[in-house]
């Protein structure tokens, strides 16, 4: 017999709308946000045909996969900041790897009346936050040094329920981040600093394969609560040191690694040393540059590190269908910056070329277009404001506006791109990617002092500035930059 609707009940049926998630049923979407350290799109699904990149490949067959989306800067936390925050540098001023917990642009501990943060604003909004790994810049998401001193507090105050990372061997943050095999790792003072390590048998012989397990195990645990959830999922490599598996080296014995486009050097003053990557010990030679067999090796050793990654994000997200979340989760696949691989004649990234600000970016929502690759120009900052508008409403509100765009009608197809150009910065320039072109600029005190054009429509690989020969596409990106 159906239940008579008393004048109380139909008060409470209509007030159900405004009171938040708390009162929401399971179709409010989860969202697991999987974050992976210097991925550069280099993968199947982004036209590399000797990556080994399955899961990632057949995940971008159930998404929206953006082909061009750029970071704000190219270096991890404050590319972080940007993603976290919605926050582009020109506002917040975050250029530094400490932006979230050191100087003027830290997260305040205190609550305040808008959430500063995206987990934040989900946590106050009903989710269950959970964090895995390097969402923010530090490994497990507290504030410590390398050498592990430190009072532990949260990087991004207010934003998490759970600090689920498992320290597995290496006992703490910054010890799974640069970890080795068998509990070692560069900052334990044994004095560990090989580039690369291919050693490990078993995939949780190593920090990701130990936080692909505790994912799944979370997720099997988030199923049983009446909230949705959201989870920070932050894998370290291919992040140097290149380690993993002795399979995923084995794997590109017989690959041909193409060699870099253009192998040119920038003739540039954003030019740099490469010194994050040469300061390791390598099992060749070290020149400047490199020969073209020894940045072979190299470059095998961060695709070997890809193909390790994209098994975690496999397993996790096999055991996300498992547990039957999969329709109802939302699943970000992001890499927080580019990386060069000796195009240029550069090593890793803190440039603000193509190669360092080009990272990936993959999307499931429930009701969106899937099996997609579009060309539209996206930004981190539109993460957020996206993952806001793909959710609501029942949402408390930012403690200071967004300066992204949503990218929603992207993904349902309503739109087939939302801007016309996506803006990165670098020291004292800022970058502007059109569709076709780059322009680097140098500011002082607000006015353009020299000007780099790159042409990246047949090589993203360029290195020729073609600024002189084009003076009047100079003038016209430079007005996006001002």
């Amino acid at each position: 017999m159906m239940p008579m609707i008393t004048p109380r009940l139909l008060a409470l049926c209509m007030l159900l709308p405004v009171l938040g998630f708390s009162a929401r049923t399971q179709a409010v979407p989860n969202i697991l946000f999987i974050a992976i350290d210097d991925l550069r799109p280099e993968l199947g699904c982004y036209g590399a045909e000797y990556a080994r990149t399955p899961h990632l490949d057949t995940f971008a067959k159930t998404a929206v996969t953006f082909l061009k989306h750029y970071v704000q800067v190219a270096t991890c936390g404050a590319s972080r900041y940007a993603l976290l925050t919605g926050r582009s540098p020109k506002n917040s001023g975050a250029m530094q790897n400490h932006a979230l917990y050191g100087g003027a642009t830290a997260i305040r501990p205190e609550e305040l009346p808008g959430a500063q943060t995206m987990p934040e604003l989900f946590r106050r909004s009903g989710y269950k936050t959970v964090l895995i790994g390097k969402i923010s810049h530090t490994g497990d998401g507290r504030v410590f040094a390398y050498n592990g001193k430190g009072d532990g507090r949260p990087e991004i105050p207010g934003a998490w329920d759970q600090f689920a990372t498992p320290m597995g061997q290496w006992k703490r943050g910054w010890g799974i981040f640069f970890a080795y095999n068998a509990g070692r790792h560069r900052e334990d003072g044994g004095g560990h600093k090989d580039l690369m390590e291919f050693v490990a048998q078993k995939d949780t012989d190593l920090p990701d394969g130990l936080m692909a397990e505790a994912a799944v195990s979370k997720l099997a645990e988030l199923k049983n609560t009446k909230s949705p959830f959201f989870m920070g999922l932050g894998f370290f490599k291919p992040h140097l040191p290149f380690v993993a598996t002795k399979q995923d080296w084995d794997a590109f014995k017989d690959v041909k690694i193409p060699p870099p486009a253009d192998e040119k050097p920038f003739a540039s003053p954003y030019r740099h040393g490469s010194g994050e990557f040469f300061k390791y010990e390598t099992p060749y030679k070290k020149t400047r540059p490199l020969s073209r067999e020894s940045a072979n090796t190299a470059r095998r050793a961060y695709l070997a590190c890809v193909r390790y990654v994209d098994r975690q994000v496999g397993k996790v997200l096999h055991g996300l269908e498992e547990l039957g979340l999969k329709e109802n989760t939302i699943v970000v696949v992001w890499g927080d910056h580019g990386w060069h691989l000796g195009d240029g004649q550069q090593w890793a990234k803190h440039t603000p070329f193509e190669r360092a600000n080009h990272s990936v970016l993959m999307i499931r929502a429930p009701g969106m277009q899937r099996g997609i690759a579009t060309n539209a120009l996206a930004e981190t900052i539109d993460l957020y404001p996206t993952l806001i508008e793909l959710c609501k409403p029942g949402f408390s509100k930012t403690h200071h506006q967004l300066d992204g765009v949503s990218l929603v009608p992207i993904l349902s197809g309503e739109k087939a791109t939302v801007r016309d150009h996506a803006l990165s910065y670098w020291r004292d320039a800022a970058s502007v990617r059109s569709q076709g072109h780059r322009l680097v600029a140098k500011f002082k005190n607000g006015e353009i002092l020299a000007s780099e054009l790159y042409d990246l429509r047949e090589n993203i690989d360029t290195v020729e500035n073609i600024a002189a020969k084009n003076p009047g596409l100079v003038t016209e990106l430079s007005k996006l930059l001002q």
